[in-house]
């Protein structure tokens, strides 16, 4: 009897908003390339203080880097301003988790903001 190897695992997390074409898109995406994602709603279970900052620092941006400025929210907070500190964007981002830029993927091959979606190749 031959025994093979049995496939590394391989996780892959995505931080998805499934009201997000991108988002969709990269989902899509992942599926495509034989992954099985584990898939978390942010807008639904939060965020918290560690895992903002944990995440953008293996993404290698800042939580300005990380605003989705595109959010209402964004402009009625006032966090369009450059001298709002990444320390307040990250307490507003906690408060609401829709000032994130979406969708983060996380894999063993390092983490990403994918947009443009096609991004996700570089972790998969």
């Amino acid at each position: 009897m031959i025994v093979g190897k049995m496939a590394k695992p391989f996780p892959v997390t995505v931080y998805h908003n499934p009201k997000c074409s991108t988002s969709r898109q990269v989902l899509e995406m992942i599926e495509a390339a034989g992954r099985t994602p584990e898939v978390v709603e942010y807008l639904k279970v939060g965020w918290s203080k560690k895992q903002l900052k944990d995440l953008f620092a293996a993404a290698g941006l800042s939580a300005r880097e990380a605003l989705r400025t595109k959010a209402v929210e964004a402009e009625a907070l006032g966090l369009l301003d450059a001298k709002i500190s990444d320390a307040k964007l990250i307490d507003a981002m906690v408060a609401h988790p829709v000032l994130v830029e979406r969708p983060f993927v996380v894999t063993p091959k390092g983490t990403r903001l994918c947009r443009p979606k096609e991004t996700v190749r570089e972790v998969l």
